[in-house]
């Protein structure tokens, strides 16, 4: 009797598990959905029309540095916000290289350029420096610095890609009339995704995929996951429901074999639905049958 009280609490556990997961899928989609509408009417009212790839980057970068003001009264102290629709509007995000480059890959990405961000890491790798953008223009990823509203380019206007700007005689030409540049903010070390900042094992697994697999950030265009809060959402969500099925069909498999009869999830709020709507038609008959 012990062990069918404590089969039926873990289901019911599970099950609870379960339906949390598909509603925070449901609650991800429905707040990209309409992340993706704001963001495409923001990128429609900044871009030029049929423009070139260099000219909507241009524009990007103009309305940041000398757009409508924005409020100035930031209601968090969380610097990393990463919500497009928060680091669009406050002047304290735009200001921030990571908040910054943030707004800016997510305003190109509704205007249709191809953009992730870039992290420029200290010599051991371990700490961030530094974050741009890069962005597909004329097939090199050209680089793009939303936090001083800058397209880096060589002293013959040439758009510059990382590879060039690790060299540092070209990165010291190129950023001469950036005021406030800061000499670390160099090239020598960078990263798409930071692993490294993963407890434990982030060291390790950045490291290890470097030099097994050197171009594998290259092939995945991770950056809208890690800058858009609404996929991360819907990526937990999925985590969690995988996990709540795997760890739902071994209680199942265990309880089998132990006689047990377990109720789906689904099958119970089925159950209680009936149960309410039953019970409420049953009292509502009641009522109209007393008047």
């Amino acid at each position: 009797m012990k062990k069918d009280l404590i089969f039926r609490t873990v289901n019911l556990s599970v099950n609870m598990l379960l339906i949390a997961s598909v509603l925070l899928i449901l609650f991800g989609m429905t707040w990209e959905y309409s992340t993706r509408m704001y963001l495409s009417g923001f990128s429609n009212a900044i871009l030029p029309y049929s423009s070139s790839a260099e000219k909507n980057v241009a524009a990007i970068l103009e309305w940041m540095d000398r757009g409508p003001a924005r409020s100035t009264d930031y209601y968090s102290d969380d610097e990393q916000d990463r919500d497009p629709i928060d680091t669009l509007n406050y002047k304290e995000l735009m200001s921030v290289c990571g908040t910054a480059t943030n707004a800016f890959v997510n305003l190109a990405s509704a205007g249709g350029l191809d953009t992730r961000r870039l992290l420029l890491l200290d010599a051991q790798g371990l700490n961030t420096n530094h974050v741009v953008a890069e962005v597909y223009v004329n097939g090199r990823w050209i680089i793009v610095d939303p936090s001083f509203h800058a397209i880096l380019r060589s002293s013959d206007g040439r758009l510059l890609t990382r590879q060039e700007l690790a060299n540092p005689d070209v990165l010291r030409d190129a950023t001469r009339n950036i005021a406030g540049y800061d000499s670390a903010y160099n090239y020598e070390h960078t990263a798409f995704i930071h692993l490294a900042r993963l407890p434990i094992i982030g060291k390790f697994l950045q490291n290890h995929l470097n030099s097994i697999f050197p171009a594998w950030q290259e092939r995945i265009n991770l950056t809208v996951l890690v800058e858009r809060q609404s996929y991360d959402t819907i990526v937990v969500g999925i985590a969690l429901l995988v996990f709540g099925l795997c760890l739902r069909r071994m209680i199942f498999l265990y309880a089998r074999r132990v006689s047990i009869v377990l109720i789906s999830p689904w099958e119970q709020l089925k159950q209680g639905g009936v149960a309410l709507f039953s019970c409420g038609g049953s009292k509502l008959a009641k009522n109209v049958s007393s008047t």
